[in-house]
């Protein structure tokens, strides 16, 4: 059997001229990066961005259940159903997020997809691409040394340096920079203070780069960013110290979308990389609204589960952007679900109806959070070749049986993408076409800008994650009442909490009810422009596994990459 990398060498790649003429793109409106990569000119994306809604294409928001070891291929989904869709006619293009150098050193591996439904060149937009995430980190870590200077160079602004917010960031795994003591050494070192690290695509600086339409808005945003607070108390931001335009240099080509192809040739812009499980888990506004510009379908995908990327991706992304998803396709697979259902991974491999069947009931969740948004939602069963047509059917009429939102039945639909590409995807792309053309969806935000901070966290934890109620700390709710008072109540929430449960605590999997919900602190992202709320036992810096991916990673003498996946 091919390995994912093999697969994407034995395959030929088209050009980026050809692949920008399917779209009616000119060698004007984009930027060479090689033969294969290319970024869209800041003249294009504006003419894009700035297409009327009514002649914008159907938008597809594609999610998953509640990963487990199992594996779901959300990624390999999204790409396959955009292929299924151009070889039923359709004028189809992907919108995804750039991969993080995390965890494809670590244990996840890359983000192209898998099989026959990949992006390309996979080891580029795996590794360093174009240079997107180290513009990012190269931003934020510019913010964090003149933050640091101020305060060496007499402190002009009386910042208190144990209030300091603002953390350093690098894109790779390494737990020992979660917590670290920096200016020691001497008084030319710098002021001794306790500092943080984030891994970058969680960073808020990703977050501003994927939110932000025009480079006004990305300095804007950078400006507000808040740094901490001087000692009598009161809010210190980064315009304060007039560094926000030198961070929109470092970022004004990360700025712009990356155009590539999948293994079929069909046009994919990947770009920007949050994190679901910390961040707002989505790819940038800039490449979605051309992509919506340019095709009559775009495929889009949030990260993680539908209670985190998916949530995220209504309440902060749609409501910034001022879009609306026309359809939800949520990923599961027959393992996963026995995995909900109480099965080692070690017994996967067993066929077991009733175990997969105690399992549903982690999809029935995520299929009615999706539903209460007014989407219409089909589900999209990854299949594994180990699955049996048992298990499958058992699958199926599961979700014949549920009742959302009035309706009978949620189509539920085999897809065999990582097989066979396209054609293994044709009957998810012809339902979910379906779903988009009947004009059913009437996108509702689960809650309302005016409502207070602590209402945008209830309602979250209630509605989505099944919680009976929150409990916060006295730290954060000393920080909503701060924040509010300094006027940013009207801000979203983004909630960081594990992604392998619905719940706070990554050890109740299936479907988890009626139990407390923890809110430990709050982070004022007021840059990106929303709150980050932690619960749990959250990190914003993932550590590496035991033996990392990085140890079967290779490059021969000619160049050739090895062992990425």
């Amino acid at each position: 059997m091919l390995s994912d990398i093999e697969i994407a060498h034995s395959r030929t790649m088209e050009n980026v001229h050809e692949l920008a003429q399917k779209l009616g793109l000119q060698a004007a409106d984009y930027e060479l990066y090689g033969t294969y990569k290319a970024k869209i000119s800041l003249n294009t994306m504006y003419r894009l961005m700035e297409t009327p809604a009514k002649k914008r294409g159907k938008l597809i928001l594609v999610s998953a259940l509640t990963p487990t070891a199992a594996g779901e291929g959300k990624s390999t989904v999204s790409i396959a159903l955009a292929d299924g869709l151009r070889k039923i006619g359709k004028k189809a293009v992907l919108a995804l997020r750039e991969p993080s150098l995390g965890p494809c050193f670590g244990i996840k591996g890359g983000a192209c997809g898998g099989g026959y439904a990949q992006i390309v060149p996979m080891e580029d937009i795996n590794l360093h691409f174009t240079g997107d995430i180290h513009a990012v980190s190269a931003a934020n870590n510019l913010i964090a040394a003149l933050i640091d200077n101020h305060i060496q160079q007499g402190n002009a602004l009386n910042l208190d340096p144990r209030s300091i917010s603002w953390r350093r960031c690098l894109d790779l795994n390494d737990r020992t920079l979660r917590n670290v003591l920096i200016g020691l050494g001497g008084t030319a070192d710098g002021v001794p203070r306790e500092e943080h690290f984030d891994i970058a695509v969680a960073s808020e600086i990703m977050a501003i780069l994927c939110l932000s339409k025009s480079i006004d808005e990305l300095k804007n945003r950078l400006g507000n960013i808040f740094i901490g607070k001087t000692y009598a108390k009161e809010p210190v931001y980064l315009k304060q110290l007039g560094a926000e335009g030198a961070a929109a240099a470092l970022l004004k080509d990360a700025l712009r979308p990356n155009l590539v192809q999948t293994l079929e040739h069909t046009p994919a812009f990947v770009h920007g990389g949050p994190f679901a499980n910390i961040a707002h888990g989505c790819n940038s506004i800039n490449a979605t609204l051309c992509a919506l510009a340019l095709g009559d379908y775009t495929v889009t995908e949030a990260g993680f589960a539908a209670d985190l990327g998916a949530e995220k991706f209504m309440d902060i992304k749609c409501r910034l952007a001022g879009i609306a998803p026309d359809a939800a396709v949520i990923v599961a697979t027959v393992r996963a679900l026995k995995m909900h259902g109480g099965v080692s991974k070690a017994d996967l491999e067993k066929p077991n109806p009733a175990a997969m069947l105690n399992g549903f009931e982690n999809l029935r969740v995520h299929i009615e959070n999706m539903s209460s948004f007014g989407v219409p939602v089909v589900v999209a069963v990854n299949r594994f070749s180990g699955d049996t047509e048992e298990e499958l059917q058992a699958l199926f009429g599961a979700c014949r049986s549920l009742t959302v939102c009035g309706k009978d039945g949620t189509p539920a639909v085999l897809c065999e993408g990582w097989a066979k590409g396209g054609d293994g995807a044709a009957d998810l792309a012809r339902t979910v076409a379906a779903l988009c053309d009947s004009a059913s969806a009437r996108f509702t935000p689960l809650y309302k800008s005016e409502d207070s901070f602590t209402d945008k966290i209830e309602k979250i934890a209630r509605n989505i994650y099944r919680a009976s109620r929150v409990e916060f700390s006295p730290a954060a709710l000393k920080k909503i009442k701060e924040y509010t008072a300094a006027g940013w109540a009207h801000l979203p929430v983004c909630i960081a909490k594990t992604q392998n449960s619905i719940s706070h605590d990554k050890n109740l999997l299936g479907a988890p009810s009626g139990y407390v919900f923890p809110v430990r602190d709050v982070l004022l992202k007021s840059g990106a422009g929303f709150l980050t709320v932690l619960a749990g036992d959250m990190m914003t810096m993932p550590g590496l596994p035991k033996i990392p991916a990085a140890c079967s990673i290779d490059v021969d003498n000619d160049g050739h990459i090895s062992g990425l996946f």
